[in-house]
Parts: C-alpha cells; sequence; structure tokens
C-alpha cells in the first residue's frame, strides 16, 4: 500500500512539474514573441525612415535639377531675344550710317 502512494505522489510531482515546465515554456515564448516584434516594429520604423530621407533627398535633387534647367532655358531664351533684339536695332542703325555717309561720299565725288 505504501508503495502505491509513493509511486502515485511520484506520478503526480511528474504531472505537476511537467505542468509546470509547459507554462515556463509558454511565458518563454510569449516573452520571445513579443520582443521579436518589438524589435521587428523598431527596425521597420528606423528602415522606413531611411528609406523615406534616401527618396525624398532623391527627389527633391531631381526635381530642383528638372525645375533649374527648364528655368535657366527659359530665361536664356528671353535674354537672347532681347539682346537680339537690341543688336539688330544697332546694326540697323550703322548701316544706315554707313549707307548715308557712303551715299554723301558718292555725292560729293559725282558733283
Amino acid at each position: 500500500m505504501k508503495e502505491n502512494a509513493v509511486i502515485t505522489i511520484i506520478s503526480i510531482t511528474i504531472i505537476v512539474l511537467n505542468m509546470m515546465m509547459i507554462i515556463v515554456l509558454d511565458i518563454k515564448n510569449a516573452i520571445m514573441m513579443a520582443t521579436m516584434a518589438e524589435i521587428m516594429v523598431a527596425t521597420m520604423a528606423e528602415v522606413t525612415a531611411v528609406v523615406m530621407a534616401e527618396i525624398t533627398a532623391a527627389t527633391m535633387a531631381e526635381v530642383t535639377a528638372e525645375v533649374t534647367a527648364v528655368t535657366m532655358a527659359e530665361v536664356t531664351v528671353v535674354v537672347m531675344a532681347e539682346v537680339m533684339v537690341v543688336v539688330m536695332a544697332v546694326i540697323t542703325v550703322v548701316v544706315k550710317d554707313v549707307a548715308a555717309v557712303g551715299a554723301g561720299c558718292f555725292n560729293l565725288i559725282n558733283n
């Protein structure tokens, strides 16, 4: 009878220890999952911030270069057109003056 009682106590003790081990493993797994989730959230936030900063910098550089190129092209066209108008006006005046001087010289020679 005593032997049966001892076997029963040992069996109950083993069952209790197994249950405690299962509980400890479940707690450990829960802590690990929570820790992994926290690490993943922090990592993803950091990676997202870096990637967004890179994309924003590259996009802004490209947009700035494009806007600068277009603006400079338009400004150059306008400025060159205005310069050409002034240059052509000056050339026209000079040619008229030269023609007038030439005509005067021609009249002097022929008279």
